[in-house]
């Protein structure tokens, strides 16, 4: 089915907003597919989604080319926010670095889970305060084996990006819950550029290094 889908989509030329929707209806097939209970159907729905998504991606990602600077923008409502972070962490090899202010939305803390699972080393930086809230996804995450901190100060860590295999940047107003998803007026950015990159790589590293010494 992931092949059929790549000879589809490199035969003509498919609008992000084709893709988009492309990828919308898979995940309603996955739905259907995981609806059962059944365990197996679930796990193969899941697999099925994550094949069709990686096959809706599949040229090099956003950056490879060094000297070729591309960026996405993307808003909520309108757009598939949670759709495409969950295609960045299906695409994910190696590492994400996670700095987010809340996670409470579950499916993209799955997605995280999933990552994590194939061996993709994911951390997560977050507000101490948020953590505790009703719904957060951060203790769930914590006791999968994710590694994460909190800031640990009566301050708030309010940021909002994600690193994925030190090619591609997330960042904006986009907070990762439910809300942000389909009611708020919310944005972020996909960047490959190296300067960004760099720079908040080591706002990351940072903020993990003080964070450890508070834990």
């Amino acid at each position: 089915e992931r092949d059929a889908l790549r000879e589809l989509l490199g035969e003509r030329e498919v609008t992000d907003q084709k893709r988009a929707l492309y990828r919308s209806m898979a995940f309603d097939i996955a739905r259907d597919i995981m609806a059962t209970g059944d365990t197996e159907n679930r796990r193969l729905g899941m697999e099925w989604l994550e094949a069709v998504i990686k096959a809706f991606y599949p040229a090099e990602p956003i950056g490879a080319d060094a000297n070729r600077v591309e960026a996405e923008g993307w808003f909520s409502p309108d757009d598939d926010c949670v759709g495409r972070i969950i295609d960045l962490f299906a695409q994910a090899k190696q590492t994400v670095d996670v700095c987010v202010f809340t996670i409470t939305d579950n499916r993209i803390a799955e997605a995280m889970l999933r990552a994590h699972e194939r061996g993709v080393r994911v951390r997560v930086v977050s507000d101490d305060d948020k953590a505790f809230d009703k719904g957060s996804d951060i203790g769930h995450l914590r006791s999968r084996g994710i590694e994460c901190r909190e800031d640990n100060t009566e301050h708030h860590m309010h940021h909002k990006f994600a690193i994925f295999d030190h090619q591609l940047l997330l960042t904006g107003s986009y907070n990762w819950t439910r809300s942000a998803s389909l009611n708020n007026e919310e944005n972020f950015i996909i960047s490959g550029d190296p300067r960004l990159l760099k720079a908040f790589a080591r706002m990351f590293g940072k903020l993990w290094e003080d964070f450890g010494r508070t834990a």
